[in-house]
């Protein structure tokens, strides 16, 4: 499909788990991606403000936003051994717990369901489905595309893979880039923020270009360089580029208390990941930004 507002961009999800994004550039032109993760929207400590921020800031760039999953927290409800009433929001107080963190999501969300150009479920939402047979993810992707005009967005697996493929308006010049997102795992340690993942995932995956995870709510950039041989059989070298996004909860607050303080966790940054790319001096390139 080609998106309804940008007709330089065309999405195809050709095979499963890996979604095909054609970009025609000109000189001096960019065209913007937000990397988001860990929103945990339902949650009391989710940074609501910063999240709008960001969302307006993707309309005008007209950037498109691509999330790994636990857009929900989805912890509160009465079944649940880990509920805090301290955590739930007043909206979702009510009998329906999973369907009013829907519903409200979808209108927080709806202003910008054609900036969203793919959202995956996390932990939070395949525990739900494991448990109740819901799957949150679907639920609002649905919704959201009932708000989004011709625009589609898609629905992703909890890891996978986004190719854009860059095009020279005028001809001549383009370049892909392979992007494998995982939404994460392990706990993060304090030392070493899950830094220690990149090499174990750079040996399995050969073609990323980058490799963009989640979950542990750090935020860190880690370029890994390589060796590599062409098929003509010359000598190069390239960089695979690890991002992980923080996401938006901010569960130190003023350190007081709570679980987070409790266990002896550390402050954790909030915010998400800018990924631009562009076309200068007769090729393409691309920048990686903080979104704070």
């Amino acid at each position: 499909m080609v998106d309804g507002r940008n007709e330089k961009m065309k999405v195809e999800k050709n095979h499963r788990g890996c979604l095909n994004v054609s970009i025609k550039l000109k000189a001096r032109e960019s065209k913007w991606f937000l990397l988001t993760s860990d929103r945990h929207h339902d949650n009391a400590h989710c940074d609501q403000a910063l999240e709008r921020t960001h969302l307006e800031q993707a309309k005008e760039r007209d950037a498109h936003i691509i999330d790994i999953g636990d857009l929900f927290c989805a912890m509160q409800g009465k079944w649940d051994r880990r509920a805090d009433t301290t955590q739930l929001r007043p909206e979702y107080i009510g009998g329906n717990y999973l369907d009013l963190m829907v519903g409200e999501a979808t209108k927080f969300f709806a202003p910008y369901a054609d900036r969203f150009l793919q959202i995956s479920p996390g932990n939070h939402e395949t525990s739900i489905l494991k448990r109740h047979e819901t799957n949150l993810t679907e639920r609002l992707v649905d919704r959201l595309n009932q708000k989004s005009g011709d625009h589609t967005i898609h629905l992703g697996g909890y890891s996978g893979w986004v190719r854009f493929q860059l095009y020279y308006s005028s001809g001549g010049f383009s370049k892909s880039f392979n992007m494998f997102y995982h939404h994460g795992f392990g706990g993060g340690g304090p030392v070493t923020r899950g830094v220690i993942q990149t090499n174990r995932m750079a040996v399995f995956l050969p073609d990323a270009d980058f490799v963009y995870t989640g979950h542990t709510h750090d935020e860190w950039l880690v370029p890994i360089q390589r060796a590599r041989l062409s098929q003509a059989g010359k000598p190069f070298q390239d960089t695979q580029t690890h991002i992980r996004t923080p996401g938006y909860k901010d569960e130190y607050a003023d350190g007081e208390g709570g679980w987070h303080i409790e266990r002896g966790a550390p402050p954790k940054p909030t915010g998400a990941c800018w990924l631009r790319f562009y076309f200068q001096g007769k090729e393409f390139r691309h920048e990686i930004v903080a979104a704070h």
